[in-house]
């Protein structure tokens, strides 16, 4: 099947925007118009020689592990000649939560549920073979959930494989197409290690790996031993299955967090006083004006769904992976639609599937659009004309700020941003 379209039908599932692409399939947030709830969609890509039979195994793989760390498989079926699966629909993955500051406490509690799950997976046999941030969806209250089974292998007195797997978080025998449940334990020990290092470890995992100092400024060195096994190049080093190393990492877990110098902690909490008063005054200033109400994917400053870089830390995309106000998303930028618009504002992405000719009022209008044969109604920071892709040529000002950036000439708050919110520009503060 080829890219679906935003608000395109499928079934009984309405589209909203693109989750992710692979090699085999494309994920979507979908709507069930029966049900009347969003889920993650999982449609296999146009031209690839998809095998079904690996499809019905992930579900049947994932029907049978029944746990709250599991991500749930809620309906699967075939639409036309094609084998839709239908899945909880989470908030962002560990992948996308990595950019952003964790705290030793928030890092302890996301490791452990990591390994809850694949404890759970192993007690009935199933090897995962394919553990990274990528595959761990958050959703709200920060519960983490496993997901995507699709290499999953069931353990036999002989298992025969491939060496199937994410090759940055994959262990070396099962990279030779012999996986265990110590390869599991392996790249848990990986994206942990990650978890609190901010730095995945590269072959050949030689000691001290990339990244230790961070690691042990954070936790206790028997924490950073519970690791070390963990990443043994030899699987008959590790621990045999990630049941025994959830248990040594319960044990460990009241004292996972190293003391820090008073001098030190004080410091940190000075800094981040200072950032946050800076926030704080922005948002009295500028919230209304702007929107922004949504938090940066890496700082975790104020940013709005309309900007194309964060003000604060120069990231792009700064809310990528949020759930917008709007009823869809553009499938190419993430970003919200209404659904009476034939383009996105924000990107230049194609246009969407027609829903209704019908036109909603909406009170952000504040301006038209330039082209003649147009003059649609547009929304302040709009980069293009939601009814005829026209680009918006006349710079955007700041309500409440008489500063422009020097390269895009929009309005800018000089004396909070470090960054044009627009176009990414450094801005000197002043």
């Amino acid at each position: 099947m080829s890219l679906l379209k935003a608000r395109q039908k499928i079934g009984k599932y309405r589209i909203l925007s693109r989750l992710s692409s692979g090699p085999l399939s494309t994920v979507y947030v979908a709507y069930d118009t029966i049900h009347r709830s969003r889920v993650a969609l999982k449609v296999p890509r146009a031209g690839e020689d998809v095998d079904h039979e690996e499809l019905l195994h992930e579900v049947q793989v994932a029907v049978r592990l029944r746990h709250p760390n599991i991500l749930s498989v809620t309906n699967a079926e075939y639409i036309g000649d094609d084998f839709v699966i239908a899945m909880e629909l989470g908030e962002q993955s560990l992948a996308d939560r990595l950019e952003r500051r964790i705290s030793t406490a928030r890092a302890i509690d996301l490791a452990g549920q990591a390994l809850a799950s694949l404890a759970y997976a192993h007690e009935h046999k199933i090897i995962h073979c394919d553990v990274k941030p990528e595959n761990f969806i958050l959703f709200p209250g920060n519960r983490l959930k496993l997901a995507d089974f699709g290499f999953a292998k069931l353990s036999l007195r002989t298992l025969k494989a491939s060496g199937s797997g994410t090759i940055d978080y994959i262990a070396p025998e099962q990279a030779m197409g012999r996986p265990k449940f110590q390869s599991d334990v392996f790249s848990a020990g990986l994206v942990i290690y990650r978890l609190f290092s901010g730095v995945l470890p590269e072959w050949p995992f030689e000691w001290p790996l990339k990244g230790y100092d961070k690691l042990t400024a954070r936790v206790r060195p028997e924490f950073v031993a519970m690791l070390r096994k963990a990443i043994q190049l030899d699987p008959a080093r590790r621990y045999r299955t990630c049941i025994e190393m959830l248990a040594h990492f319960e044990r460990l877990n009241s004292h996972a967090r190293q003391q820090k110098p008073g001098r030190a902690r004080g410091a940190r909490f000075e800094a981040g006083d200072t950032v946050g008063s800076d926030w704080r005054d922005f948002q009295r200033r500028y919230r209304s004006a702007l929107d922004t109400r949504h938090a940066c994917r890496r700082c975790e400053g104020p940013v709005a769904e309309s900007m194309h870089a964060c003000p604060w830390c120069g990231v792009e995309d700064p809310t990528r992976g949020v759930e917008s106000r709007e009823s869809s998303s553009c499938p190419r930028c993430e970003r919200g639609v209404k659904n009476d618009w034939d383009y996105c504002p924000w990107c230049w992405g194609p246009g969407f599937v027609e829903e209704t000719p019908r036109r909603y009022r909406d009170k952000r209008y504040t301006s038209k659009c330039a082209n003649p044969r147009c003059r649609g109604d547009l929304m302040p920071f709009m980069r293009y004309c939601p009814w005829c892709r026209s680009k918006v040529r006349k710079p955007w000002p700041l309500p409440g700020s008489r500063s422009r950036c020097r390269r895009c000439k929009w309005g800018i708050a000089r004396e909070h941003w470090h960054y044009c919110a627009w176009c990414r520009e450094p801005v000197s503060r002043g």
